[in-house]
């Protein structure tokens, strides 16, 4: 049984669906969570947390503003005094054909999705070095390894991730720090549950495990990676989609 016990682990996009399987998986395993979401949303994530008999904290955090981001780490670090698991789970889709495509949200999601991970990341590697050891994860899509029409902006932030996660792995693991990605496919959360049941049932069927995945198939790798067994994986992609891209 994987044990996290004594560790800290921050988590963003901690409010729903993937994020909060996490928070929570990790939790069980015996680390202390700090969730991190917009407004006051990772509050029932941690409440549900305690209520189990685990330890976490909700903190309000938009990962792409850079004070949040700064308040996220140094709040952390005051309170329980070490990082050990950074899971970079934040994200956000504006999808659009590329020709009808805005500046905008082509901004957004890059700010959320990719450039956030970049600030967390270099944000929790100062105390990961001096305590010479950390897990940073971060939470890619089967849409950045294969593409999806309509979603050039999410792709893009997606694929940024893994070639971001690879490069980072290099610089860090004579400090015992290992940096890794979670590639998820078709998972059932409030943004899939919104497609059709024709269209779900034709996903299944092209999926070769024929089902979608869920929250906790993905905080199951998560753990895993944020692992002792894990101590020797680093700079590598861990695709739970059940078969759907190869």
């Amino acid at each position: 049984m994987i044990d996290l016990s004594g560790r800290v682990a921050i988590v963003t996009g901690a409010s729903r669906g993937i994020g909060r399987a996490i928070a929570s998986k990790l939790a069980a395993q015996g680390a202390t969570v700090v969730g991190a979401a917009r407004g006051t949303n990772a509050a029932a994530t941690i409440e549900a947390i305690v209520a189990a008999g685990g330890k976490g904290e909700a903190v309000t955090a938009d990962v792409s503003d850079p004070a949040a981001i700064d308040h996220l780490i140094a709040g952390t670090l005051e309170r329980h005094g070490r990082i050990d698991v950074l899971v970079n789970n934040a994200g956000i889709t504006k999808d659009q054909l590329m020709l009808r495509m805005k500046r905008d949200d082509w901004d957004a999601v890059i700010a959320t999705n990719l450039t956030a991970a970049f600030a967390l990341t270099q944000a929790v590697l100062k105390p990961m070095i001096r305590q010479r050891s950390g897990r940073i994860i971060c939470i890619s899509s089967v849409v950045g390894q294969g593409g999806n029409a309509g979603q050039a902006n999410y792709a893009a932030s997606k694929a940024g991730l893994i070639g971001f996660a690879k490069s980072v792995a290099q610089e860090v693991a004579s400090r015992n720090i290992t940096v890794n990605v979670v590639a998820p496919g078709l998972i059932e959360t409030d943004m899939t549950r919104a497609i059709t049941d024709d269209a779900r049932a034709e996903w299944a069927e092209r999926i070769p495990l024929k089902r979608l995945g869920t929250p906790d198939d993905i905080a199951a790798a998560v753990c895993f990676l944020a692992s002792d067994e894990a101590a020797y994986i680093t700079g590598q992609v861990l695709a739970v989609n059940g078969g759907m891209y190869m």
